[in-house]
C-alpha cells in the first residue's frame, strides 16, 4: 500500500485517508475516490489529495476485519458491521467469556496493522453484549498478513463464549442457633437467582444441624438427584478437616480444594461425590456482590471443571470489586432510591455543545427562555421529575452559564474539556460518570422544550419490560427521534464513538434490540435556530436578557 499526497490526475481507486468537506460534498475516511469525485474536487480548487493506493494482494480495512470476524464462527460470537476499520463482537449466548491470553498476545504479533481487544477471560456475558474488538489500524492490511491472522482464530481457540447449560442443583443449609430462618431464606433467594441466568433449577432446600454426620448424609441422598449440591456453612469453614469438607469425605467424595486466593470467597470448599459436584460456599456468597463463589460457580455451570490448580491461578485479578455490568438483586444511593420502574436508568443530559446554528446575535440556545425559565434547567427539571435515577448533565461550551443556570437542582456537572470534538465525547463523558448502578443511560439532548417526565416514563418502562436489553428509542408515528436509552451492554461500544455521533451509530450497527415508544411530536421537536427557538415558543437568550 502506499500512503501520501496524489495528484487527482492519478487518484482514481485511491482510498481517502481523512474525511473531506468541500462545499456540500461529504467524503469520508476510507471512501474510494471515482470520477464523480475527483471532478466535483477539481472544480473546487484542489488539485491533490492525501490518499492510499492498494498494491498486489492489499484487503482493504473493511473487507479485512470482516474476513477475520467471520473466522469466528461456531464460537458463539456475532459480528457487527464493519466501519473505519472496525468490528465489534457481541456474544449469541449467555454464557462466560473465553480468551487465551497466550493465543490473544499471539494474534497481536502478526501485525501492528491488526488488533484485538477483548473482556478478561471468563468474563459472565449476556447476548448481544460487546466481547471483543476487531481494529484494522491502516486502511488496508497485506493478503499475507490477513492469512495469518485468520489462521490464528480459525485453527486455535482463541476467544469463544461458553454458554451455560442447566444443572439440577440442591442446596444443603446447616443451622446453629445464631443464624437466623430470615437469613437462610434470603441466601435461598440468591442461590436461585445465581443459577436462574443459566437455566438451572434448585430442587430442594434442606437444612441440618452443623454436624459431620448430618451433613454427610445429606450429601448422601442428594448426590443421586442432582449434578450440583451447595452448602452453605452456619459456621466459617477454617481447616480442611472443619464440618463441610469432613462431610464430603464422610459421604464417600473427595476434596479438590478448601480455600482460594479471590477476595472475597477465601473460605470456599470444592469437592465431588460420585457424578455431583459439591461446593461448600464461602459466607460472602450470602450476599449478592461478586465473590469467588461466583468464579466457581460460573466455571461448572458452563461445562468446565475446576481444579485445584486452576483455582490457585486466580488470585491475579482475585481483588474483587463491584462488578457494574452484572444483574444484581439490589441497587443503592440515589438508584436504590429513585429507580421506581425496577430497573434503574440514569438519565445523560448532553448541554455542551456550540449551539453554532444559533448565531451570535442570538445568543445560546440552552439559555434561550421557555416560560421565564432556561431551556436548559427546563430539561434538567424534566429529567428529575421522571423515574430516573439521577442526572448527569455534560458542560461544555459557556459551561460556567450552563451551571449557573441550574443552580439549587439535584444534579452531577460532568465538564467535557472535549467538547469541539463532537457529542461522541460528551456522550462519554457522561456514561462515564453514571452509577454503576443503573442498567441502561436514557440520553436527553438539551433542546427538546416538548419532552417531558411522562415521556421518559415511558422509555423507561419500555426499558424495563426488555429487562435492560434492549435499546429503547422515542418516535412519532413512524419517524424516529430522541431521547433514547441504551443498555449497559451498548456502553463500551458507545464510549468508542468518535466525532459528532450519538446513539444512531449504535442503532444502525444492529447489534441491540431497538424498541421504539411512540412520545408523539416531543421526539421530533429540537430548537437549532433562533427562529426554532421562536415557534417552540421560547425567547432567545439575549433577548430574554
Amino acid at each position: 500500500m502506499r500512503f501520501g499526497p496524489v495528484p487527482l490526475a492519478q487518484a482514481e481507486g485511491a482510498l481517502l485517508a481523512h474525511s473531506l468537506s468541500v462545499g456540500t460534498l461529504r467524503l469520508k475516511k476510507g471512501h474510494a475516490l471515482n470520477a464523480t469525485d475527483l471532478m466535483l474536487l477539481a472544480q473546487s480548487g484542489i488539485s491533490e489529495v492525501i490518499a492510499a493506493r492498494l498494491e498486489g494482494d492489499d484487503v482493504g480495512e473493511d473487507a479485512a476485519a470482516e474476513a477475520l470476524a467471520q473466522a469466528f464462527g461456531g464460537a458463539h460470537i456475532r459480528a457487527a458491521n464493519a466501519s473505519t476499520g472496525r468490528v465489534n463482537l457481541h456474544a449469541t449466548r449467555a454464557g462466560l467469556f473465553r480468551a487465551e491470553r497466550l493465543l490473544v498476545d499471539h494474534f497481536n504479533a502478526i501485525d501492528p496493522a491488526i488488533t484485538f481487544a477483548c473482556l478478561p477471560d471468563q468474563t459472565p456475558v449476556q447476548p448481544g453484549e460487546m466481547v471483543a474488538t476487531i481494529k484494522i489500524i491502516p486502511l488496508a492490511v497485506t493478503g499475507a498478513s490477513l492469512k495469518l491472522a485468520r489462521s490464528a482464530i480459525e485453527t486455535r481457540s482463541m476467544a469463544r463464549v461458553l454458554p451455560y447449560k442447566p444443572v439440577r442443583a440442591g442446596l444443603i443449609a446447616t443451622v446453629l442457633p445464631q443464624l437466623k430462618p430470615s437469613v437462610m431464606d434470603k441466601t435461598r433467594a440468591l442461590l436461585e437467582s445465581r443459577l436462574a441466568p443459566s437455566g438451572s433449577k434448585l430442587g430442594e432446600e434442606s437444612r441440618v444441624a452443623h454436624e459431620t454426620g448430618a451433613v454427610g448424609a445429606e450429601i448422601v441422598r442428594m448426590a443421586s438427584k442432582y449434578d450440583l449440591i451447595v452448602i452453605f456453612g452456619a459456621s466459617a469453614v477454617t481447616d480442611p478437616d472443619d464440618v463441610v469438607p469432613a462431610a464430603i469425605r464422610a459421604a464417600g467424595g473427595s476434596v479438590e480444594r478448601v480455600g482460594m486466593p479471590v477476595d472475597p470467597g477465601n473460605l470456599l470448599v470444592l469437592g465431588s461425590v460420585g457424578e455431583a459436584t459439591v461446593i461448600g460456599a464461602p459466607g460472602c456468597a450470602r450476599s449478592p456482590k461478586v465473590n469467588g463463589f461466583d468464579w466457581v460457580l460460573g466455571r461448572i455451570l458452563t461445562g468446565q471443571h475446576p481444579s485445584s490448580l486452576d483455582i490457585s491461578r486466580m488470585g491475579v485479578g482475585g481483588l474483587l470489586t463491584e462488578i457494574a455490568s452484572r444483574p444484581q438483586p439490589r441497587q443503592s444511593g440515589r438508584a436504590r432510591e429513585d429507580a421506581r420502574s425496577g430497573i434503574a436508568v440514569g438519565v445523560v443530559l448532553l448541554a455542551a455543545g456550540q449551539a453554532s446554528r444559533m448565531g451570535e446575535a442570538a445568543g445560546h440556545k440552552l439559555l434561550a427562555e421557555f416560560e421565564g425559565e432556561a431551556l436548559v434547567r427546563r430539561m434538567a427539571r424534566t429529567a428529575l421529575a421522571s423515574k430516573a435515577a439521577g442526572t448527569i448533565v455534560v458542560t461544555g461550551h459557556r459551561g460556567e452559564d450552563i451551571a449557573a443556570s441550574l443552580s439549587g437542582l439535584e444534579v452531577e456537572l460532568v465538564p467535557n474539556p472535549d467538547f469541539a470534538t463532537g457529542m461522541a465525547s460528551s456522550l462519554r463523558r457522561g456514561l462515564e460518570a453514571l452509577d454503576e448502578t443503573v442498567a441502561g443511560a436514557l440520553v436527553l439532548l438539551g433542546d427538546m422544550p416538548a419532552v417531558q417526565a411522562g415521556h421518559l416514563d415511558a422509555l423507561i418502562d419500555g426499558f424495563a419490560r426488555s429487562n435492560g436489553r434492549a435499546i429503547v428509542r422515542a418516535c412519532d408515528g413512524a419517524r424516529r427521534g430522541n431521547p433514547v436509552i441504551l443498555p449497559r451492554a451498548a456502553f463500551t461500544e458507545a464510549m468508542q464513538l468518535s466525532g459528532d455521533v450519538g446513539a444512531r451509530a449504535l442503532i444502525e450497527n444492529g447489534a441491540w434490540p431497538v424498541i421504539d415508544v411512540e412520545i408523539g411530536p416531543a421526539a421530533r421537536l429540537d430548537v437549532d435556530t433562533p427562529e426554532a427557538v421562536r415557534l417552540a415558543g421560547g425567547v432567545t437568550e439575549l433577548n430574554a436578557g
